[in-house]
Formats: C-alpha cells, structure tokens, sequence
C-alpha cells in the first residue's frame, strides 16, 4: 500500500502541482478506502458529499496501484474531462508513466464508409444547403484528423441532423467487411484503448458492450484489474436500458436510408427493392402517427386496446416481412445490402416477438413516444441477477462512486437494485460548512402536490423569495408540464425584473453560459439541470423544487416494478419510490453549495416534506442545513450579503 498521507497532506504531492487542491480529511480516508479495496479486489460502493474531491481520491490509487484500469462516468462531459484534465494532472504529480486512452461509443466518432457514400450520392439524403455546407467540413477533418471523434469538430451542432449520415451504429457497421475497415477510426479507438493502463469511458459505452459485445471493451475486460463507476447513482437505470431490448421508428427510417443508398448503388437494375422500401417507409411513419401525444410511456396491456397501433404495428410487420425476402434474394450483390437484409430480419423478429408475447414476472413490454420517434420496449423488472454474473465473472475491483447514493447513509436499496450485495460500503459526509452556508426553507400554507391549483401557489410562494435574493436562481421542476407553467407565470408576474431562462432555448452549454454571464437570472429547468451542473459563487444562490422527485407511478415499467415487489410481500414504496425520490432530491440540492464560499437557499415546495411520516427520513438524507419555515429568516439571510 501506497502512503496516502504523503500524498493528500498540505505540502504534499497533489498541493504541490494542482493550483486549487485543498486538504481533506474525507478525501484521504476515501482514498485509502478505495486503495484498499483495490487491492483486495473487493466491490466498494462509496458515496461521498460535494467537495470532497471523489475524483482525485480515485484516481490516485488507481493510478498507483498498477494493472489495467477501466473508468466509466455518467456524461461525455466528464469523460472528456477526466481524460483532458484530471488524469493527465495526477499523472503528471505523481511522476508515473501510464498511458491512457478515451474510448466512446461508435456513433461518436466518423465512419469513412458512411462518409463516402453520402459525398457520392447527395441526392438521396441531404435537403438543406446547411447540410451540404457540414459534410464538407467534416471531409475536411476526417482527412487530418487523428482521432475523427466528432466532439472535435465543434463548428457543427452536435445534434445536427448531417451526423447521422457521417457516423455508423452497431445497425449499420459493416464490421471486418468494411473496405474502410484499416483506416477506421472506431478501429483505432479500440486499438489505443487495448494498449492504454487506463480506459475512459462512459456508462453507456460500458452496458452496451456488457450486453451486446459491440464496442471492443470484451477485448479489455479480460485483463482489468480494476472497474471506476463515477456518478454511479446513474447506473441502474442505465443498465435496465441495455439488459432490455428495443427497436424505434427511428431505428426502422434509418434502414429505409441505408437500404434506398446501397439499392441505388448496388442494385439499380432490381425496381421491385425502392417501390417496397417506399411502402415500409410509409408504413413506419403511420405507426409513429398512431398516438398523437409525445413524451409518454405506455405498458402493452394499456395499448392494446388501441385499434389504429394494432392496425399500424401490423402494417409495419406485413411491410417489413416483405423488405426482409426482398433483401436476402439482393444480398450477395453488396456488403451493405447484406447488412440492411440482416438488419431488417433482426428488427422483424424482435418486433413479432414484442407483438405476439405478454409482459411476464421478470420483464415488461412497454411503449415509448417521442416527438419524432416511437420505441417499443421490453425490459427487465430487476438488473440484480444480470449485474451480479458481471460482477462474478473474474476477480477484480469493482468500485461505485457518487455523491448520492444512500438513504440517511443506507445504501441497501442501491446494493439490492445493483446486485452488490457482498459490497462493501463508506460514506463520507461534505466538508463544507452547511450549517452557515445555507438554509433549508419549506413554505407554509401550500397544498397537497395533487391539488389543482399546486403550481400557481407555488410560484406565488416563490416569488418573495425570488424577490429576496435578486434573481440569481434555479427552479427545477418534476415536469416538463409544470416547467413551461412556471415560465408562463413568471413572465405574466409583476415587479420580478430578472432575466427568464428557460430550458430548450438553446443547449445546455449555452444556457449554463447565459446563466452565469446574466449573474441575476432565473433558470426554469426539468430533468437536465438537476445533475451534472457546477454554478460557482452569487450567480446561483437559490434553488426552488416544485415538489418531491416521485417518479410518477402511471410510468408502465415503474408500475410493474411496484407491483412485483409488493407481490413478494414487500413494501415497494419503503424498498423502491422513496430511495429513488431521496436520490433525485438530493442530486437537485447538491447545485446549491459548490465550493467554501458559496451560500444559498434550498427551498423545497412540497408540504409533505413536513406532513407525512417519511418526510423526516427525506430532509434528513440532505446536506445538514439549518432549517426555517419563515419568509422572513430567509430574507434576512439574503438582507445579510
């Protein structure tokens, strides 16, 4: 074992190289913790307040302690910046010579192939000028660049519809068969990864590869010696993605795209390919039609009443069924009519199946609807048993990082859902001064969550206190409905003369950027802003949730887990809602308090907070704020700047 002290300590290693390291005493016994279970190769679930430094405390002794490691993080965002930054940082104050590589998902970086054939055929798949304009850019750098990772290019949107055309999918790549294959970036990538001593990747990237063996991490696997999850309380939900199965329309349009490129290239001569292409297209589109709202999730029994999805879903398979004989007979004439007709087989399959079979006791069919898109699912009811082969697989470290992981620091419903029941686990509450630097505030007078009228009287209770500290603040709501009802009533109100942002007007990036530029505005967000954001200093100095984070319980796959869970005898709310809430809760309040200087107001609307019996184990699971029901301390808190 390392010497940590010598390392963390004032005047040591770290404090000597990284400008803004401060000594904790939480980050040393972290570090040693997790040093510890390295070596043993032990599973460790750690969760550890803001500001401790989680990433220097895992870093340290990753990088000591030899051997390959793999590190998986919750966002690109941190990906990039772990590789960019972080390790290079601690690599370079601890003088040791490992190597590292990033690896990210394939539709991240250019597929030469796929750029080819859309610069020889403009026709079929680009409408905009715009569109034209970027794929010359991106030929452009695919020919210099060393990486083609498309984070790179930063002059193009990263959501621009031009991407879909220049990168492949685990759908479309056409693998050792590419003619491309020697110069592949993916290739690359994978290459590098295989040589590095540490693997940056992201959560997706690790699950997908776990499940589907796609993205070159079951080459790496093998010989690592230690697994880094950060932001770890994000895995569950992102691992019931991968250990379930989907197929969406967008899925199916973009292998009406693929097909109507290689049949014109490949197969100009056969007329029957486009004319039932053209039908399957037409098909597609109608089935996403059939249900005219968006942003919902539906269970199949909850659906199946529904004549024109029936009819539709139908239409699709009938179409389909037709592409898939068409395909196989064109097959042999290209690789990439192959991979179309595979393809098409694949979805076929999978969609009869989601049609033809009911939800059991360990999975559930279920439907999801998108602006554009509709996704028929079916998922798992427990990740536990799936997780736990993974885990049982080869002797090695396995170590979960967070900052919100545990109830009141119980962490037995993130190490049932996870399958981590042999974990050891640590909690190492924040350093910061909570108890000065901030105040929990829940209002009086507001009604149950369910009233009618619960989100007007909300944003009349806030506004005192939007008044009282100036701006400078975020409302984060549970919903996208109740978000635009909150914009709408602060734009209407009278004498709040602070700038109104509202998420959706632009990117995340670039309203984080107005936010902090504006220094007195109000940032009205959903889902998006409550993890993952870092607001410094007076700009953020208050932070309204609408109510308690309660996933809503008509959600199918929810719904079939509380179900499950009470069927066993269980209490499903105890054991599964309210963890869940407690997490979300406290992932919303940790974007108060961001460093030692900052001080702020928490205020959380929901009246249940104080009313009901689970409420105390809520606020007691939060940051140790001082606690206030009166308007009044709070502007005598703001009064006091």
């Amino acid at each position: 074992m390392f010497d940590m002290e010598s390392i963390f300590s004032e005047g040591g290693v770290l404090s000597n190289y990284i400008n803004e390291f401060h000594v904790r005493r939480q980050q040393l016994e972290m570090a040693n913790a997790i040093a510890n279970a390295i070596n043993k190769r032990q599973i460790l679930v750690a969760e550890a307040g803001t500001g401790t430094g989680k990433t220097l405390a895992y870093l340290v002794p990753a990088l000591l302690n030899g051997g390959k490691v793999i590190i998986s993080t919750g966002t690109k965002t941190l990906q990039d910046q772990l590789f960019r930054r972080d390790i290079p940082n601690v690599r370079a104050a601890l003088k040791i010579p490992v190597t590292i590589a990033l690896l990210k998902g394939r539709a991240n970086y250019i597929c030469h192939y796929h750029l080819e054939k859309s610069l020889q055929d403009d026709r079929v798949s680009f409408t905009t000028r715009e569109d034209i304009r970027h794929l010359q850019s991106i030929e452009r750098y695919a020919r210099v660049s060393q990486t083609g990772d498309k984070s790179e290019l930063s002059e193009i949107p990263e959501n621009a519809s031009i991407w879909q055309m220049v990168t492949s999918t685990r759908d479309n790549c056409l693998g050792a068969e590419c003619p491309n294959f020697k110069d592949c970036f993916v290739m690359e990538a994978r290459k590098q990864a295989l040589l590095a001593d540490v693997v940056v990747v992201n959560h997706h990237l690790f699950f997908a590869d776990v499940m589907l063996r796609d993205e070159g991490l079951n080459e790496l696997l093998p010989a690592c010696n230690t697994v880094i999850f950060d932001e770890a309380h994000q895995l569950p939900e992102t691992a019931s993605l991968f250990f379930g199965e989907s197929v969406s329309t967008g899925q199916l349009l973009e292998l009406v795209r693929d097909t109507k490129i290689e049949a014109v290239e490949a197969a100009r001569d056969f007329q029957a390919l486009p004319l039932v292409n053209a039908a399957f297209e037409k098909s597609v589109r109608d089935f996403r039609l059939a249900i005219p709202e968006e942003n919902i999730r539906l269970s199949q029994s909850m659906i199946e009443k529904n004549k024109r999805f029936n009819h539709t879903l139908n239409d699709v398979i009938d179409q389909l069924l037709e592409l898939v004989k068409l395909l196989e007979n064109q097959a042999e004439r290209s690789e990439g009519l192959k991979n179309c007709w595979q393809r098409a087989a694949d979805h076929l399959h999978f969609i009869q199946r989601w049609r033809d079979e009911q939800s059991s006791q360990n999975e559930i069919r279920w439907v999801e609807i998108f602006h554009q898109a509709l996704q028929l699912n079916i998922t798992p009811l427990s990740v536990a048993d799936i997780f736990q082969k993974q885990l049982s697989a080869t002797a090695r470290a396995w170590i979960f990082v967070s900052a919100t992981l545990s109830v009141k620091q119980n962490f037995t419903h993130y190490t049932a859902e996870m399958g981590l029941a042999s974990a050891q686990t640590a909690y190492w509450e924040s350093p910061y001064n909570y108890p000065e630097q901030a105040l929990l505030y829940v209002p009086t007078g507001l009604p149950e969550p369910n009233h009618p009228s619960y989100i007007d009287r909300v944003v009349q209770a806030a506004l005192p206190v939007l008044r009282a500290s100036s701006g400078r603040a975020f409302f984060l709501c549970t919903s996208l409905r109740a978000m635009q009802r909150i914009y709408e009533l602060l734009q209407a109100a009278e004498a709040l003369d602070y700038p109104l942002l509202l998420q959706g007007q632009g990117s995340r990036s670039y309203i984080l950027e107005k936010f902090r530029e504006l220094k007195n505005a109000i940032l009205i967000g959903s889902q998006s802003f409550w993890e993952g954001v870092d607001v410094r200093g007076e700009a953020l100095s208050l932070v309204i949730i609408d109510k308690l984070p309660f996933a809503p319980p008509d959600d199918p796959v929810l719904s079939a887990r509380i179900e499950k869970i009470n069927l066993e005898g269980r209490n499903a709310f105890i054991e599964y809602q309210l963890p869940r809430a407690v997490i979300n809760l406290k992932q919303g309040a940790g974007r108060l308090i961001r460093d030692e200087t900052d001080r702020g107001v928490l205020m959380i609307c929901d009246p249940r907070l104080i009313t009901k019996a689970y409420g105390k184990q809520i606020w007691q699971s939060l940051p140790p704020m001082r606690r206030t029901r009166e308007l009044s301390e709070i502007e005598n808190f703001f009064a006091k700047r």
